[in-house]
């Protein structure tokens, strides 16, 4: 399993509650993009629409710009792939918890591209600042340990 990219600052903003697994509907030159390492997710989220769920958002710029037609958008939206029982989940989670779906990850599964979604509530500056605090506090602890 290699993994393509991560929304390092989804943790940072998020309190992350629980992660699904999802697959991605892409074009051929988008997989040939991802695969390079070339997809950004900051900025991106998911959304239920029409039964259906969609990523919003994650930028894959073209893989050879030269070969492309004229109305590829690089910041499209995406299809994912989940079973009918996570979309429930999903849609149960988003409604009663009132949280928000944010893509995590980006990884190879096999032959299949893979999207960790995970399912949060937005942190506020000051839960931003006490969770540095007790990151350095734990690593300062380790430093001393040794």
């Amino acid at each position: 399993m290699s993994v393509f990219a991560t929304n390092r600052k989804a943790r940072h903003d998020y309190d992350i509650a629980g992660t699904i697994e999802a697959g991605i509907s892409l074009l051929g030159h988008e997989v040939k993009s991802v695969r390079g390492g070339r997809i950004i997710l900051n900025g991106a989220y998911g959304i239920i629409k029409n039964g259906e769920l969609w990523l919003l958002n994650a930028e894959i710029p073209a893989y050879q710009p030269a070969n492309l037609t004229a109305e590829y958008s690089p910041a499209r939206t995406r299809r994912l792939l989940v079973s009918e029982k996570d979309l429930k989940e999903i849609s149960r989670k988003i409604d009663t918890e009132k949280l928000v779906i944010i893509p995590l990850s980006v990884y190879s599964k096999g032959r299949y591209i893979k999207v960790e979604l995970g399912f949060g509530r937005p942190r506020k500056d000051y839960d931003k600042r006490e969770a540095i605090k007790k990151r350095d506090i734990s690593r300062e602890i380790g430093r001393r340990i040794k």
